[in-house]
């Protein structure tokens, strides 16, 4: 590599994001999708070194042309499949039960200010006094007027095991 080469990309490396991606700007004739001030440096410092050394060859390039012509080459994944990861993954979350909450159908009793709580497990949710609710921790803030954990209330720490 000659000398003035080498000099430029050591002053890329002091260089600042905005200044390499219009250096990139020049030698590539784009913009660049990357903000990551490493990957900016290598590519344009590649691209010094192609352009002073000679780049691929010819037939290099029409090989690289026909691979690049049999692959639908994507370089990020559309917004729809990360939509759909999310809500895969939420879905995921929203059904699995907690391994500290005994099995549905048991009833949980607690004494609280002379009054017995009894609240039924279901398989979405439990139901205490007639009406539903969707946490253990709702129940025991509409019981006490105030906010608790629903798993402290009811002393519910330790795994069950069906």
């Amino acid at each position: 590599m000659n000398q003035e080469v080498r000099r430029e990309i050591e002053n890329l490396r002091q260089q600042k994001t905005k200044a390499l991606k219009a250096r990139y700007r020049e030698l590539f004739g784009e913009e660049s999708r990357s903000s990551n001030q490493a990957h900016l440096f290598r590519r344009i410092a590649w691209r010094l070194q192609a352009i002073a050394e000679g780049d691929l060859s010819e037939r290099a390039r029409n090989r690289a042309a026909e691979l690049a012509t049999d692959v639908d080459l994507r370089l990020r994944p559309p917004l729809k499949f990360w939509r759909q990861l999310a809500e895969a993954d939420a879905t995921e979350r929203a059904h699995q039960r907690d391994p500290r909450l005994p099995s549905v159908g048991t009833i949980l009793t607690r004494q609280y200010q002379g009054r017995t709580i009894c609240v039924k497990i279901l398989k979405a949710g439990f139901e205490y006094d007639g009406r539903q609710y969707e946490s253990l921790s709702a129940i025991a803030s509409s019981v006490t007027g105030t906010r608790w954990n629903g798993f402290s209330f009811f002393g519910l720490k330790e795994v069950h095991r069906d």
